[in-house]
């Protein structure tokens, strides 16, 4: 992840453009991704994004095993921000997806607090 795509994802602030908010929503953090990268992410494609995504899903593996909480944070924070930006790439929305997926409970046994068998992929 460039420093801008990490200082972005790790709510951070270089510019005059305003400071983070406090709260984000998760379709507020998509919106805010597209607008700062939807030309570049574009560009490079679904492929290269997702090698980036992949790249950070292994800093953020590295950062788990021996990694402060502030290091975790940030790693994060990153996944999130390359994750979205797949999803804004290919036009899926994510509440949407998460709505769908998980709004009204598990996915496997159909309860908020999941039951399925613990050799079961929920």
């Amino acid at each position: 992840m460039t420093h801008d795509d990490a200082s972005a994802a790790n709510g951070a602030d270089d510019s005059a453009a305003g400071t983070p908010h406090a709260d984000i929503t998760l379709a507020q953090f998509q919106q805010l991704i597209r607008d700062m990268y939807l030309e570049k992410d574009l560009a490079r494609g679904v492929d290269g994004t997702f090698m980036w995504l992949m790249e950070e899903v292994g800093e953020l593996a590295s950062c788990l095993r021996n990694g402060t909480h502030e290091e975790r944070l940030g790693e994060f924070a990153d996944v999130l921000a390359w994750l979205t930006t797949i999803a804004n790439v290919v036009g899926v929305d994510l509440t949407e997806a998460v709505q769908r997926k998980y709004g009204v409970g598990c996915p496997g046994c159909g309860q908020i607090v999941c039951r399925c068998a613990d050799a079961e992929k929920p």
